[in-house]
């Protein structure tokens, strides 16, 4: 039997040429047939095996009990993302948790802060606490991640701390500091202006108590309000910039040891040139719309509280206009509107108590509220008496210069008694 030629290597056959690697080409790639046979060789080959890599087992009884805490509780202070531990400052000594909260962190709300004190992801010292839980300076507050719910995104966090706030409104600090007429280390003093509200209620949008955020200081310190002005009424608003201020000068107010002393404009002159309003006062419905209202009670009365005013006629102008200085003993809602016109002689501009049938407002003078926060004597925490006084708003310089008086003059009642 005739045995067939062996023949060469073909051109691209993929087999190996003289001078060329076995599974090569030409151009050095290894042929399909190597390919598919290297494939084959790695699937066919056994995997290593991959070994978990496993924490060292706790060998304590107080190893094994944070690990347990962990896995149950993963949310203990300093093991959760975002967690912050805040301690508690002098200034905030004797302040409940939600207070605490509210004014570090306002944009939580009080429901949610409920729940996380229930659930344990608020903690004071490591410990559970409630809402009504009093803080002492020096204890550390466990804060856990927050979710805006002042408008923001869902799952965004809470505006930080106070100390951290990421902008300030220049527009509301400017102002403030614009209205500015003393300040010192425990007080700021303002000439608040007709029309501005000292606190939010319905349809405003801007006031004093707002504002005030602007000025915060590095160390969380928001200065608070201790005592209030009406809208319309301008003149002396005494601010705290600490908590322990604030609370010195709100005992100071209740305690009755300052001195308040404010202007009006009234139709007429008083009978009585200086004199003394008694009356109990208690809220109300006023007429035409008027809204609530301070209306005059008798003792006994339900929600009746005693108001009492010191008053005198500082000038006039013939009998048509007086200039009048009040002071008031206690610091009942509009007691001095209710009271001026409780003698027949209300305020000028008042859109409340002025109730003169046929009045016509003189020319030149605005009808607005003609009532002025003119002086405050006060004992500061620091020991220092802070004795301030308020120019006359635009709208009342008006008037004073049309009727001749002169701003200047001694305010007769001052030194009124007490009692």
């Amino acid at each position: 039997m005739a045995q067939r030629p062996t023949r060469g290597p073909r051109s691209g056959s993929g087999k190996s040429g003289p001078g060329r690697p076995a599974g090569k080409r030409p151009d050095g790639k290894p042929t399909r047939a190597a390919s598919r046979t290297a494939a084959n060789a790695a699937f066919r080959a056994p995997k290593p095996k991959i070994e978990p890599k496993s924490a060292p087992k706790p060998r304590t009884l107080v190893e094994k009990s944070v690990a347990l805490a962990e896995r149950v509780l993963p949310a203990l202070p300093g093991k959760s993302a975002g967690v912050q531990m805040i301690p508690v400052r002098e200034a905030e000594e004797g302040l409940r948790l939600d207070r605490w909260f509210k004014e570090r962190f306002p944009a939580l709300a009080f429901g949610h802060l409920q729940k996380l004190c229930r659930t344990g992801q608020i903690r004071v010292d490591g410990a559970r606490a409630k809402t009504a839980t009093r803080l002492s300076a020096g204890m550390t507050v466990r804060v856990p991640p927050l979710k805006d719910e002042s408008g923001g995104e869902e799952g965004d966090e809470v505006a930080k701390p106070a100390v951290k706030r990421a902008s300030v409104d220049d527009r509301d600090a400017k102002d403030l500091r614009q209205m500015t007429i003393h300040e010192d280390r425990d007080v700021l003093v303002l000439n608040k202006p007709f029309g501005l509200a000292v606190q939010g209620g319905s349809g405003i949008s801007r006031h004093v108590d707002g504002m005030l955020t602007a000025l915060t200081d590095r160390s969380g310190q928001k200065p608070r309000l201790v005592h209030r002005i009406d809208k319309d009424t301008s003149g002396v608003l005494v601010v705290a910039k600490t908590r322990l201020a604030a609370s010195e000068l709100a005992r100071a107010f209740r305690s009755r040891f300052a001195r308040k002393v404010y202007w009006a404009l009234a139709p007429g002159v008083p009978r009585v040139r200086q004199g003394r309003i008694s009356t109990y006062l208690a809220k109300g419905e006023g007429e035409g719309g008027e809204g609530e209202r301070m209306m005059v009670a008798e003792h006994g009365d339900d929600g009746a509280s005693h108001a009492l005013t010191y008053y005198a006629v500082v000038e006039h102008a013939a009998q048509k206009m007086s200039w009048l200085s009040l002071k008031p003993v206690t610091g009942r809602t509009h007691q001095l509107r209710a009271h001026a016109a409780h003698i027949g002689h209300p305020i000028v501009g008042d859109p409340k108590y002025f109730d003169i049938e046929n009045w016509q407002l003189p020319g030149g003078i605005q009808n607005r509220l003609h009532l002025l926060a003119r002086r405050l004597v006060l004992p500061l925490p620091s020991g220092d008496v802070l004795d301030v006084s308020a120019p006359l708003p635009p709208h009342m310089q008006q008037s004073w210069n049309l009727l001749g008086f002169d701003a200047e003059k001694y305010d007769p009642i001052v030194e009124a008694p007490e009692e």
